[in-house]
């Protein structure tokens, strides 16, 4: 059984690590104005044209799906590797001057690639933050400022090694970029104690579209509001955030518990989910679910000791039969290690490793459940879906506590509060090449996974978890004034933003009216005749 835990652990890994107005904005892109504009402004070491002989490892280095790395993908006319914030200036000024706008790329986890690609035909430069990737901490303090390009796993090691007694309640998946996980809201397995990643911000420094940067005073409330989970990517260049940390006990502990069909995981499931909103259910625990083929991974994080663990379990859950010998004890930043590797053999210092695998490929989706499946839903899901087969698996990220308390959407756009039970990410991975018979295959098996867990999931709208992004739901179309249009918007961002789309357009259009920043699937700004 530790055996199969471990292999189900690597999987979820796997799975998870994935001047305002238009005068100042030229009509049509300008590729060589723009080319010389870098080189006039920027060191030349840091732009890799495609005729770079380093481009191409440049582009690959912090991709996390193949799927985008083909003969058909649109790629970047440069990537400009900016390793200070007057980089990033003189880059969003160049390409407002000469018509070419940026993606800016993290940690390259977004799920559909766009924020190194682009869809349609287009010219575009990107801006990879990789190498501002700083995270500054002084012991004692309950706050760290962390560089836009660093890495979920950088900051945890950078926070439990020189201010141990704190956490940031970040994502499981270490390689994940802190913008883009903060920009987009952030789930993970502590927030049902301490909220979601952007609910955890005290202050950023954004360079907007005039190349201007700005702190929380001087952008305003709006505007800060809006990068905490609004989709950073649609108002500017966010390059640093100061995160709050908050108070962690020396010790926490992590199980791991691995349950079959033939076990009653239908049983357990339907426990579980009833049990994850309980009011006897303390904010210190959180146990999240795997589940793939005939398997049920329950993984548990508790903030406290297994003695502790082993008495809440046994009061509210005593169907998992965990005991002592599941738990493993150690330091946050330990447990954090242990979690994204699936085994107490990784020192800490791995989750610095940035380096990425290509060889799987795959295709996510989301949703959210705020009623019970129920133990004939859970049973129905594994005979007709899951054990049928072994290369799909779906993560369930309960909700509750912090997540869903108070007026959480004044700080934050994640709009997934109170009454949800369970997040769920669907995932289907497949080897080979990206467009073959397996693929089809295994993105056929996705679709019908999807379409089955309908009857249980949110509807009108299905929401949907802006991080994981997904394509399927929409794209934005460009009307003739050359900006993203509302209403295509609307048909993708109110599964992603619900209520909270109109605010951020509305900002959108406070901050960024010519639609500068802006890819597939960006706020549009909101209409001059829809506005108060």
């Amino acid at each position: 059984m530790a055996d199969s835990s471990e292999t189900m652990a690597l999987a979820v890994a796997i799975l998870c690590c994935f001047l305002c107005g238009n005068a100042f904005l030229t009509s049509s892109a300008s590729p060589d104005s723009f080319l010389q504009c870098l080189s006039a402004m920027l060191p030349s070491e840091l732009v890799y044209q495609q005729s770079s002989s380093g481009f191409t490892s440049v582009l690959e280095s912090s991709v996390q799906n193949p799927k985008f790395l083909t003969n058909t993908t649109v790629r970047p006319l440069c990537i400009v590797t900016a390793s200070s914030v007057p980089h990033v200036q003189a880059a969003v000024r160049c390409g407002r001057w000469h018509g070419v706008r940026l993606r800016v790329r993290s940690g390259g986890h977004d799920y559909e690639g766009l924020s190194y690609r682009s869809v349609r035909p287009e010219v575009f430069a990107v801006l990879d933050l990789a190498r501002l990737r700083g995270v500054r901490v002084v012991p004692g303090e309950a706050s760290a400022w962390a560089d836009a390009g660093a890495t979920l796993g950088e900051l945890y090691y950078a926070v439990g090694t020189a201010n141990p007694g704190f956490l940031f309640p970040g994502g499981v998946c270490a390689t994940v970029g802190v913008s883009g996980f903060v920009s987009g809201g952030g789930i993970g397995l502590t927030m049902r104690k301490y909220g979601v990643g952007g609910d955890n911000v005290l202050d950023a420094r954004i360079v907007n579209a005039d190349g201007d940067v700005l702190d929380r005073a001087a952008m305003g409330e709006d505007l800060f509001w809006a990068i905490r989970g609004g989709g950073g990517e649609s108002f500017g260049v966010v390059v640093a955030w100061r995160l709050k940390l908050s108070r962690v006990p020396p010790t926490v502990t992590v199980a791991n518990n691995l349950r079959t069909m033939e076990q009653g995981v239908a049983d357990l499931l339907a426990k579980w989910e009833t049990t994850i909103l309980a009011p006897s259910l303390p904010a210190d625990l959180t146990i999240r679910v795997a589940l793939q083929e005939r398997h049920a991974l329950f993984q548990t994080l508790y903030l406290g000791r297994c003695s502790d663990l082993i008495r809440t379990v046994g009061g509210v859950f005593p169907e998992l039969g965990m005991t002592a010998a599941d738990c493993n004890e150690m330091s946050w930043l330990r447990a954090m290690a242990f979690i994204y590797f699936g085994n107490t053999g990784t020192p800490a210092e791995g989750l610095l490793n940035r380096t990425n695998s290509l060889g799987t490929y795959f295709k996510s989706k989301s949703d959210y459940v705020r009623r019970a499946v129920g133990r004939a839903g859970w049973e129905s899901l594994f005979q007709q879906q899951l054990s049928r087969n072994g290369n799909m698996l779906m993560i369930l990220e309960p909700h509750g506590g912090a997540v869903g308390g108070g007026n959480t959407n004044a700080t934050s756009p994640y709009p997934h509060r109170r009454g949800v039970l369970f997040n769920i990410q669907y995932g289907s991975m497949w080897w080979g090449e990206a467009n073959g018979t397996a693929a089809a295959a295994a993105l056929g098996w996705l679709d019908g996974l999807y379409a089955f867990m309908g009857q249980y999931a949110t509807s009108n709208p299905r929401e949907a978890f802006a991080n994981y992004r997904d394509l399927d739901l929409g794209q934005n179309v460009v009307g003739r004034d050359g900006v993203s249009s509302y209403s295509s918007g609307r048909v993708w961002a109110e599964r992603y933003f619900m209520g909270n789309y109109r605010r951020l357009a509305a900002v959108k259009a406070m901050v960024d009216p010519s639609d500068y920043f802006r890819n597939e699937q960006s706020i549009p700004p909101l209409p001059k005749t829809l506005r108060h």
